[in-house]
């Protein structure tokens, strides 16, 4: 009966099996880059590939917590890995020879990393015996030492971060189009089932035959989007890398011989996502009498059951009082990737859930005033009346159109204008927080800037990138916070604007620290025990407390706590009358390139960074693919429905031309529905961000996409009225209009 039932429907169907089989695609695609971004694929050693060994210097912080009653050890990388112990190179080179590469460590001619060809055994005994906390390391993991594995280090987890948040939406956004798919199928088939339930049909029975389509249509799917997952994930590899997101060798094996547990959860996750679909609206079709679903299947009414209400109602009151929660005990959580990716997706499902009682009252705002004089605008108003009029009592199928264009617009307005919001008040903190007039950067290598003496007409605050450790939490965990050393702090404090809420920067001294306001202790005069970047333990006394901002203020300490950290910055300001050329000319002395503040600022904050743009419009893309799918689907299911509708039109004396324009309002007027909706989950989320950057004291920006999301309600708009327009019923409903039509008037 399921089989027989599927061959007859199949067109009904074919909306979901497509959404469901592209996003089990692009989970496995997804997943199997996951895999290979965490650990299965790596790049081949280079600097140590023809030793066997490779000892490195200590990098990790082991630090005790308390977790309950127990006391645990916690591994945190430090700041600036120590040398290997000299001690111990003289231990390593009575088991074999020993080459040292690379730069050595700043302020000593030790290497920070050896090859040894000698037995590893040999090797992990004697560095044992060294009590150094040296790292061994061998096959694949020597690559660790290589110059560019931190760099590929942080290239792999924007890598993680995409594919994590693309499968997140692609879960999301096909879940969300299979339950509307597998909803609107039941609502068309409401007379079907009132006949079954007439002959005799339990609802246990109506229930298990549609839970029953939906496993073979979820399974089928599911296989079909696994073998396409297999095929497309090497391609999505090369993509990542030719966008530069992923590092040039960055690779996935071919078809399914790489990892299984991909493939198993974009499977399950495809076949769970088609059965919790289809279960409210199996639940919903089982529950009704034969009579009641008899009476309602000629009359759009009792579109939203008491269960639909209470969802929808405590999705949008989660939603809202998340972001209102938010708002009070954390505002800097609202500028995080995962929560301004999360959260427009809950309050799209929430409005989305509540569209059919939303529907008629934003129909009403489009109205049409009709011309006293006939005419042809006349008609066309008067088209635009009926055309208004469908859609409000079709709610059912105005709604179902509405859905994927307001999850589409909102994600689009969400995501796109929270990043571009984001690095707007980013970019902005940073001018506001700088004085200087030049800027000297390093070239990205690690070695750092060479000394610059004192400059006349110019004041000069070098810079190192560094790190603290602080114990949290009374001690149950340990927190990196990045910090700066600074070599001169009153020449620091004359070339920056701090944003200042306590304390003085310029007392900043080898026994004080400054810190941000989202530290646990931060109280002026307060000592603080902290990790310093190299691993020493240090007790400091604050000095000066910054406002949060967006994130980027953070601690600051000496350059003697980060005896290990190279310069990698140098602020200059220039007094009155000061030379800026021949200042520039001597500071090129330092090695670094030399740019005006405005420069360093548009690249150091460009905003959005082309690899964020570009991973977002790709989200965006296959948000669009899911709502075209869904609205060639829903429209073509509903098309042999309308059929005696569109008789009646012809009886009252419409054309065909004027039955294909009002479809294609039809169909317009419920993407513009959709679009409405989806611009009020976007106020709220980008209001939302607003209030979070007020909240923090940042100029505020707001960014909003009007080209994508009018580029995705255009797209959305265009598909719609096509496909409204061909599934429109064939020559012999308007012949058979006309008959009738020709009979009555005799």
């Amino acid at each position: 009966m399921i089989f027989a039932s599927l061959r007859s429907r199949w067109a009904g169907f074919l909306g979901a099996f497509v959404a469901l089989a592209l996003g089990v695609a692009l989970t496995a695609a997804m997943g199997v880059g996951l895999a290979a971004s965490t650990g299965g694929a790596e790049r081949a050693p280079q600097r140590f590939a023809g030793a066997p060994v490779v000892v490195a210097g200590r990098d990790t912080l082991s630090v005790p917590v308390r977790r309950g009653p127990e006391t645990e050890r916690v591994s945190e990388r430090l700041a600036h890995p120590h040398p290997v112990d000299k001690d111990l190179l003289a231990a390593l080179r009575r088991l074999g020879p020993v080459r040292g590469s690379g730069p050595p460590d700043r302020g000593s001619r030790l290497p920070d990393a050896v090859g040894v060809s000698a037995p590893v055994g040999a090797v992990r005994a004697a560095v044992a015996a060294s009590g150094t906390g040296a790292r061994v390391l061998t096959g694949a993991d020597r690559a660790r030492v290589d110059p560019g594995a931190e760099r590929d280090g942080r290239a792999l987890v924007a890598v993680n971060a995409f594919l994590g948040t693309a499968g997140g939406v692609a879960v999301f956004v096909s879940a969300f189009v299979t339950a509307s798919t597998f909803a609107f199928v039941v609502a068309l088939r409401r007379r079907e089932l009132g006949l079954l339930r007439a002959a005799g049909a339990s609802r246990g029975q109506v229930r298990r035959w549609l839970l029953g389509e939906a496993l073979v249509v979820g399974a089928a799917a599911a296989a079909t989007g696994c073998t396409l997952g297999a095929l497309g994930a090497p391609r999505l590899a090369r993509a990542l890398v030719d966008a530069e997101v992923a590092p040039p060798w960055f690779t996935v094996a071919e078809g399914l011989r790489w990892t299984w547990w991909p493939y198993q959860l974009a499977f399950w996750t495809g076949l769970l996502v088609a059965v919790a679909g289809a279960w409210s609206a199996a639940r919903r079709a089982a529950r009704v009498s034969p009579v009641e679903a008899l009476r309602e299947a000629s009359l759009d009414t009792g579109v939203m059951p008491p269960g639909r209400r209470v969802a929808g109602a405590a999705l949008l009151a989660g939603a809202l009082g998340l972001l209102a929660w938010t708002l009070w005990s954390d505002p800097s959580d609202l500028l995080k990737r995962k929560t301004y990716t999360t959260q427009p997706m809950i309050l799209a499902t929430a409005v989305a859930a509540l569209a059919p009682l939303l529907v008629r009252h934003v129909v009403a705002l489009f109205r049409w005033p009709v011309p006293a004089r006939p005419g042809r605008v006349r008609r066309a108003a008067a088209l635009a009346r009926v055309v208004r009029a469908n859609s409000g009592a079709g709610v059912r199928r105005t709604a179902a159109v509405a859905a994927p264009v307001l999850v589409t617009v909102a994600l689009a307005g969400c995501l796109l204008g929270s990043a571009a919001t984001v690095g707007a008040a980013k970019a902005a903190e940073a001018r506001q927080r700088t004085a200087a007039d030049l800027v000297v950067t390093g070239d990205g290598t690690g070695g750092g800037l060479r000394p610059v003496g004192p400059l006349p007409g110019a004041t000069v605050a070098a810079s190192a990138a560094t790190a603290v450790f602080v114990p949290e939490d009374e001690g149950s965990a340990v927190v990196r916070a990045e910090a700066r050393a600074v070599a001169d702090p009153a020449a620091f404090a004359a070339v920056t604007r701090l944003p200042v809420v306590a304390g003085d920067v310029r007392d900043l001294d080898d026994r004080s620290i400054v810190v941000d306001e989202e530290w646990q202790h931060r109280r002026v005069g307060d000592r603080v025990a902290v990790w310093l970047g190299d691993g020493r333990r240090a007790r400091l006394r604050i000095v000066a407390v910054l406002a949060r901002g967006t994130g980027d203020n953070g601690a600051y300490v000496t350059a003697r706590n980060a005896a290990a950290a190279p310069v990698d910055r140098l602020d200059v300001r220039l007094r009155a009358g000061a030379d800026r050329a021949a200042v520039a000319r001597a500071l090129r002395a330092s090695g670094g390139e030399v740019r005006p503040v405005e420069d360093w600022l548009a690249a150091a904050y460009p905003g959005m960074r082309p690899q964020t743009r570009l991973g977002l419009l790709v989200l965006l893309a296959l948000c669009l693919a899911y709502a075209a799918i869904s609205l060639v689907a829903t429209l073509l299911m509903t098309a042999p429905v309308r059929a005696p509708e569109l008789r009646s039109l012809r009886l009252a004396g419409a054309t065909r031309a004027q039955l294909r324009l009002v479809a294609a309002g039809e169909a317009g007027l419920a993407v513009a529905v959709g679009a409405v909706l989806g611009l009020a989950v976007t106020a709220v989320g980008l209001g939302g961000l607003a209030l979070a950057l007020a909240r923090l004291s940042v100029p505020v920006e707001v960014v909003v996409p009007w080209g994508a999301m009018g580029v995705c309600a255009g797209v959305c708009g265009a598909v719609a009225v096509v496909a409204g327009v061909a599934g429109l019923p064939g020559p012999a409903v308007h012949r058979a209009g006309a008959l009738v039509l020709k009979r009555r008037t005799g």
